[in-house]
């Protein structure tokens, strides 16, 4: 039951990112734009004198986002292979590959989305966070059976 609730858990997230990316540009951009409002709302209670440019902290939600959703993806992926049996070592590098194949396919699948389009900028900094991710769930497992 537990390797199936963490393959649906990885589906999920997939079709989430799917969700997310089928968005046309003008829906993405509000989404993002809420949450930078939110952001600069908190930085002038805390800093009423900052100064920065919204355009600039909108961008780096956005690129924020695809960092940190695909942090998930790749955790969800490496538990899931982990689960099934599947070496650390092999793990990792099978939940890269799934990772950076879907980041491809993302930004193909945006070609078609009005308004969006395709970045290898955004591939690469998706596979960056899938690749903390598994990292960082290697590195704790790795330190669990250390010290178990």
């Amino acid at each position: 039951m537990n390797k199936f609730i963490s393959y649906t858990a990885v589906i999920l997230w997939m079709a989430l990112i799917f969700y997310f990316s089928h968005q046309p540009a003008n829906k993405s951009n509000e989404l993002s734009t809420g949450i930078t409002e939110v952001i600069v709302t908190a930085v002038e209670k805390v800093a009423p004198h900052s100064d920065f440019i919204f355009e600039n902290l909108n961008h780096l939600v956005r690129k924020n986002a695809h960092f940190l959703i695909y942090l998930v993806l790749g955790v969800l992926l490496i538990h899931s292979l982990r689960l099934r049996g599947v070496g650390r070592f092999k793990g990792m590098g099978l939940a890269l590959f799934i990772c950076v194949l879907y980041a491809i396919s993302d930004e193909v699948h945006q070609l078609f989305v009005p308004g969006r389009g395709a970045q290898v900028r955004d591939v690469l900094i998706d596979s960056a966070g899938a690749f903390v991710g598994i990292g960082v769930y290697g590195a704790i497992l790795f330190r669990t059976r250390m010290d178990g």
